[in-house]
């Protein structure tokens, strides 16, 4: 007997098939991960240099995108909360995998390491950093982002980029003002809490004992603001150039806090040439708690 294939039917069995192809249509339509990379590259404003760490860390470059998350660290709770709220392209500033060049082999057994990977492969992620062209912009993309965060971008100086002459205050007063705009718990400070400031260097992230030099080199800077530098470099040469009688004063914000509003400012650099997907901000935050009473 010849079996009747009813409208009815053809529909039932047809559907799902039909939409699996509509569906692999609207993916390949998507912007991938790679492409807006490219897109980045294009829109940066300086050369992309060949020897870089800015290169993808984990995922298939090729991945349709559904949304994008920009921060400071890519930890394992950032790629989760990006992936609870649909974002499953993470632009990070800093190493995903605890070294700056993400160099995985000498503990690939780790199991933190492995527990990040599985997620991140279970939920169709993909890891990009974002370091050296952002820094390389001119302005440079995180200092640009931390002076809107503290309102400075009127005190800019004409004098040298990062520099900022603010109101007289007291070193103490200056610091606690950082700290409150950028909500630290937690900073430190070498040098005189009472001495009169007006000129400040800015130099988020991690200050060599050269880049320190160089900053407290510069006429007039009475205080460098930086995120973090070993002390028996930066902060030691400070304590030397008190005591040799120089009033100067160095405050410490904490890598993160140092640099985070700069990733704030890369979600909104990206709002004005990325449009097919939503973008958004997600804090990292401050990683220290504890304070003393």
């Amino acid at each position: 007997m010849t079996a009747i294939l009813t409208r009815k039917r053809f529909l039932e069995l047809a559907t799902p098939a039909l939409c699996s192809i509509a569906a692999r249509g609207q993916s390949a339509d998507r912007l991938t991960a790679r492409q807006l990379v490219e897109r980045i590259q294009r829109h940066v404003g300086v050369p992309w240099q060949s020897s870089t760490v800015d290169t993808f860390k984990a995922g298939n470059p090729d991945t349709p995108l559904k949304g994008i998350a920009t921060t400071m660290m890519a930890t394992l709770d950032v790629i989760e909360r990006a992936a609870r709220s649909d974002k499953n392209m993470v632009i990070t500033h800093e190493p995903t995998f605890y070294n700056h060049e993400d160099n995985t082999q000498s503990f690939a057994g780790d199991k933190v390491l492995a527990a990040k990977l599985d997620f991140i492969a279970r939920n169709d992620m993909v890891v990009w950093r974002f370091h050296d062209h952002w820094h390389a912009r001119r302005p440079d993309g995180i200092t640009t982002g931390m002076a809107k965060a503290l309102d400075w971008e009127k005190y800019r100086s004409q004098e040298g980029e990062g520099l900022y002459d603010l109101p007289p205050a007291s070193l103490e007063q200056m610091a606690r003002q950082v700290q409150n705009r950028l909500g630290i718990r937690i900073i430190r400070v070498v040098g005189d809490p009472a001495m009169k400031v007006r000129r400040i260097a800015l130099r988020p992230g991690y200050s060599t004992l050269a880049a320190t030099m160089r900053a407290f080199a510069q006429p007039d800077v009475d205080v460098l603001v930086i995120g973090e530098a070993r002390e028996w470099e930066g902060v030691e040469y400070t304590q030397d150039l008190i005591a040799a009688n120089h009033r100067k004063g160095l405050v410490i914000l904490g890598h993160v806090m140092s640099e985070e509003s700069g990733m704030r400012e890369c979600a909104e650099w990206l709002k004005t040439f990325v449009t097919e997907v939503p973008i958004e901000f997600i804090a990292a935050g401050e990683p220290y708690w504890m304070r003393r009473s």
